[in-house]
């Protein structure tokens, strides 16, 4: 097993097909030795980049975003050991169990959700599920695409949490890829949808996953960095660049010339139809929870979590410090919401650090996440990729998503 720097692995990109053996060459993350071991393996998530490969390698390397990478010459690199937690799931849900970081390998392949993969790739990933299928005792039905397990909060579009987050790694549902790299069996439904737990927000999508086969679209279909998509009267912003929809990576452009990023827009619902969305280069795999806004990003609790507004699961940041639960609140606190009360959709309230009850006591392995906020004394709510656990104050309480 070999180790490579971004230097070299920039050279291996230039070069011809790999030829030889399968080879997997250790590239670790530096985020590998930070990372908890899983305490269990059940399934196995594949992705596709939906970018270049050299662009997707740096951002999949330096965030520690999947345990293997595989280029499009069938070259395989390991960016988080097997054993390890990766962050490449993001917001998930299989069976109930959320949060499937930790409980799953996650596998990058460079290329796109509705254009085929090499027949290089074919073979590499087919030798690789073998030996973990192996290992882990996965079978074929728990080899998941991305697009299966993403799942968003509400929004100004779907009023409850909702399938249709990613169509990541959206080809390897079909009967045809899967034969190709050694799989019989796949999901026949989504055990979510169907219990209840989820709403289904993208049915063209549902029937690529689970129902007839259908072939990958032409090229220009797939919607890269700098694509510029027009919205019709039927297109949304969400649509077209799910959650990434109001981040600053994506800019909108109206009739009138005027151009705004996703993070500054205020009002979805007067967006006109002829808005040109165009797609900047995703940061990250995963883009974190943002911390909703009353006055910003709705201006009422309905319109910011949706029907879960008056969920334990739904966390209210008062401007003058009281911190309320959706379930302790009464109907006339949710009429009288004041403007610039910050909004977490979706997580639990750890409660508070204090002796002999740290952070990784309250969550676990989650303690340092992005997605995992810590509220300090001052009023502050800082993520926990920034902080420290050895000096995290006492009194500063805990959210992380459910």
């Amino acid at each position: 097993m070999k180790r490579v720097s971004l230097a070299i692995f920039s050279l291996v990109l230039a070069a011809g097909p790999a030829r030889g053996a399968f080879n997997i060459a250790s590239y670790y993350s530096p985020r590998n030795s930070e990372r908890p071991p899983r305490n269990s393996t059940e399934y196995i998530i594949l992705h596709t980049t939906e970018g270049p490969a050299r662009g997707s390698l740096r951002k999949l390397h330096s965030r520690g975003e999947a345990h293997y990478f595989i280029n499009t010459d069938g070259r395989v690199l390991r960016i988080i050991d097997k054993r390890r937690v990766a962050f490449h799931a993001g917001r998930s849900m299989w069976e109930g169990k959320t949060d499937l970081d930790n409980c799953s390998i996650g596998i990058e392949l460079v290329g796109y959700h509705d254009r085929d993969i090499t027949a290089a790739q074919y073979a590499a990933l087919k030798e690789l599920l073998r030996q973990l299928q192996e290992i882990y005792k996965i079978p074929d039905e728990k080899v998941l695409t991305h697009s299966m397990v993403a799942y968003g909060p509400p929004n100004v579009w779907h009023k409850r949490s909702h399938r249709g987050r990613k169509r990541c790694g959206m080809l390897f549902a079909r009967d045809s890829v899967r034969r190709k790299i050694g799989l019989n069996r796949k999901p026949a439904f989504d055990p979510d949808v169907r219990a209840g737990r989820l709403i289904n927000a993208d049915g063209q999508l549902a029937m690529i996953l689970y129902g007839r086969e259908i072939s990958p679209a032409a090229p220009a279909a797939a919607p890269t960095p700098g694509n510029a998509v027009i919205l019709t009267a039927g297109k949304t912003a969400w649509d077209v660049a799910r959650d990434r929809y109001n981040t600053a990576e994506v800019v909108y452009r109206f009739p009138d010339g005027k151009e705004i990023r996703g993070d500054r827009v205020t009002d979805w619902n007067r967006i006109p139809a002829g808005t040109v969305v165009v797609l900047g280069e995703a940061a990250t795999e995963n883009p974190v929870d943002a911390i909703r806004v009353i006055g910003r990003d709705g201006k009422t609790a309905l319109e910011v979590a949706g029907e879960e507004y008056a969920l334990a699961t739904t966390v209210y940041f008062f401007p003058d410090g009281r911190v309320r639960r959706g379930d302790e609140m009464t109907p006339e606190d949710f009429k009288s919401l004041p403007v610039e009360t910050r909004v977490l959709v979706g997580y639990v309230d750890g409660g508070y650090i204090k002796n002999g009850r740290s952070a990784f006591d309250i969550c676990g392995p989650r303690w340092n996440r992005p997605d995992t906020y810590y509220r300090l004394a001052d009023r502050s709510l800082v993520a926990g990729s920034g902080i420290s656990e050895t000096s995290i104050p006492r009194k500063t309480r805990v959210f992380f998503r459910n």
